[in-house]
């Protein structure tokens, strides 16, 4: 499907549903209506969960829609509306197959041990977002140093102290 015959059936549903099933991120060029269309932001979420990008601030801050995106693209996570950076289920979804989310949490999930757990098992220096804290826990410390050697400059000075803590890094 060419763009330009996209654009001029940007209204049509049942045109975009078909281009969605083609690439997800034609949903760019759908009318404000059918982005803000669940049943549209859906196809087009099956097809690349990318898409997300394009979808209306209302749908960014669904639930489902949101978990459907992060779940085959963690990373969109960015595209999450406030209230969904600070749902736990959503967050943590992210974390688990992309430790960067840990950065659009909110500051109470930054602080939520199995958030955070869940963040540095899969890239340790993203410790350096968790809560002053958690940055102090000798157990969260160990997995984010297994994991990345350079997650020590972002531990709490205490723990940067620490033998047992200096031990891993040598």
């Amino acid at each position: 499907m060419e763009e330009q015959e996209i654009i001029n059936h940007k209204n049509d549903k049942e045109y975009i549903m078909q281009a969605l099933k083609e690439n997800g991120k034609f949903l760019d060029l759908a009318s404000k209506e059918l982005q803000d269309d669940k049943e549209v932001v859906e196809t087009a979420l099956n097809q690349d969960a990318e898409a997300i990008e394009f979808a209306s601030d209302r749908l960014k801050n669904d639930k489902d829609i949101i978990l459907q995106s992060v779940k085959n693209a963690p990373w969109t996570i960015c595209y999450a509306s406030e209230k969904l950076r600070a749902d736990k289920e959503v967050v943590l979804e992210s974390c688990k197959n992309y430790g960067q989310a840990l950065y659009y949490a909110s500051e109470e999930l930054r602080d939520d041990e199995e958030v955070v757990k869940a963040a540095i098992k899969n890239k340790g220096i993203i410790i350096k977002y968790a809560s002053d804290r958690l940055r102090n826990n000798k157990e969260l410390a160990k997995i984010a140093l297994q994991q990345d050697k350079q997650a020590y400059h972002f531990l709490s000075w205490k723990l940067r102290q620490n033998e047992e803590i200096k031990k891993i890094i040598q």
